[in-house]
């Protein structure tokens, strides 16, 4: 791994609760980038063998396993993600490296029926699968380790050699997880990290040919960016969102406001899967409401480093500040505020918002906050449009009693995942996960994460008849 970088300045990584400093982290500078490249290239012309990499990634899920309070503490102080979903995404990164080490030994290609062609009797084919070569890894703050996890380790477990960027307001786990890595048994150049920001560190992965493959994690306009850039090389993009909830009026209406407040508020809302938009049945919309709004009422807002925090702080005062400014902004378009809207700092309160329609900006961009619409509809053909009146199609949620109804949504909604009867933030770490429209190309989850770090190789036997 390598991590020697001399400074290009200095970048403070600063806790989003209280402002208080974590870190001064070096600044990569251009040939330290370089170097970093350099050595994935080099790593990828000598693949590790699958068991080896099984055995790396199986012992850094042991030790992350073991020292997992630690990271989860990290992952406070720098995301301000509270302590109880910082548990769970240590948890999950666990599972993630785990997946990863199995899926090392699982990398199989198929075989294809040459013979069965005219006059190829004789023929026999067969795929490989390949590594693609060396992969650029750009993570997001929202996700600092277990969104790590989802690009370093499955590059690793696909033969893969990377690099890696971490956001540069919530480096710290993202250091950590490849500390540990080096410390399995991962040999140097297979993993290396370089510190900055976008504009200056990103532009230069961005340009850098020697790239096989990019995989990022972040906003629609950096991922079109990506896209533009690179060109015929493969890209794996996880963008922006803005997801909606369906609440039938067959639904489970107790279960689906706990779900929903959970979906909506849990970690500030700064999730991709958060449910922004609320579409509910007219007929069961007054009761839900009275449900939803009780839940709510009972999250617990403030430090994120307290057992009992529900929604801690945003990542900053300037999200915070934008944020407030779209539920303003929403108001004046003709939105009822239900509750909250107040902000202290980086803290902004639940916030629900009522009589949204489909041509507000609230319901038709991403507010990555913790903020909600509702919006109600008579028809299923209704509660469709709502949810396809963007254009995002990360992953949605509906609430039902009926098989009709999920099955009927999960062919005409336009999204990359439904889930039903559960919240529209359920991920599994083995599940594909990604979206159509903007956001996303390409699917995570490892096993499919590791097909898009892949690529078939044909090769193509010709037999003589036997005397």
């Amino acid at each position: 791994m390598s991590t020697e970088l001399a400074a290009a300045g200095v970048e403070e990584v600063r806790s989003p609760w209280d402002d208080r400093l974590l870190a001064e982290l070096p600044i990569s500078p251009a040939d330290a980038v370089d170097a970093a490249v350099a050595a994935a290239a080099r790593a990828a012309r000598e693949p590790l063998a699958p068991y080896a990499r099984y055995e790396i990634l199986a012992r850094a899920a042991e030790l992350v396993a073991e020292r997992a309070e630690d990271f989860a503490r990290t992952i406070v102080a720098e995301a301000g993600k509270p302590i109880r979903d910082a548990r769970a995404e240590t948890a999950r990164a666990v599972q993630t490296l785990r997946l990863c080490a199995e899926e090392a030994k699982r990398i199989v290609g198929e075989g294809v029926p040459l013979d069965a062609a005219p006059r190829s009797a004789d023929r026999l084919g067969l795929t490989l699968r390949v590594p693609v070569g060396p992969v650029c890894a750009i993570s997001p703050f929202n996700q600092p380790l277990n969104g790590v996890a989802h690009k370093v380790p499955v590059a690793l477990a696909a033969g893969c050699s990377v690099v890696l960027k971490p956001s540069e307001v919530a480096p710290l786990s993202a250091i950590a997880l490849l500390e540990t890595l080096a410390e399995a048994g991962l040999p140097r150049g297979y993993a290396n990290l370089v510190l900055g920001p976008g504009v200056s560190v990103g532009e230069q992965l961005l340009a850098d040919s020697r790239f096989a493959a990019y995989t990022f994690t972040g906003s629609v306009a950096v991922g079109k960016r990506i896209r533009r850039t690179v060109g015929l090389r493969k890209t794996l993009l996880e963008l922006g969102n803005s997801g909606a909830t369906i609440v039938h009026r067959d639904a489970d209406l107790g279960r689906a406001a706990a779900a929903s407040a959970r979906a909506a508020f849990a970690y500030a809302g700064q999730q991709c899967t958060s449910t922004q938009r609320l579409v509910v049945h007219e007929q069961v919309l007054d009761e839900f409401m009275e449900r939803f709004l009780a839940e709510v009422a009972t999250l617990a807002v403030g430090d994120p480093s307290e057992e009992g925090t529900d929604v801690g702080p945003m990542i900053d005062a300037a999200s915070a500040v934008r944020a407030e400014r779209s539920v303003e902004g929403a108001v004046a378009e003709g939105a009822r505020l239900a509750v909250g809207g107040e902000r202290d700092g980086t803290l902004l309160a639940p916030t629900v918002l009522l009589d949204v329609g489909p041509e507000m900006r609230i319901a038709r961009e991403e507010v990555f906050a913790p903020v909600v619409g509702v919006m109600a509809y008579r028809e299923l053909d209704a509660a469709c449009e709502l949810v396809n009146a963007t254009r995002y199609g990360l992953q949605s949620a509906v609430f039902t009693a009926s098989l009709d109804v999920a099955f009927g949504l999960a062919r005409r909604l336009e999204v990359g995942g439904l889930i039903v009867n559960d919240a529209s933030t359920m991920r599994l770490d083995q599940m594909p996960f990604g979206g159509v429209k903007d956001s996303g190309v390409g699917r995570e989850g490892v096993r499919y994460a590791v097909e898009e770090m892949t690529e078939p190789r044909l090769l193509a036997l010709n037999f003589e008849q036997a005397e």
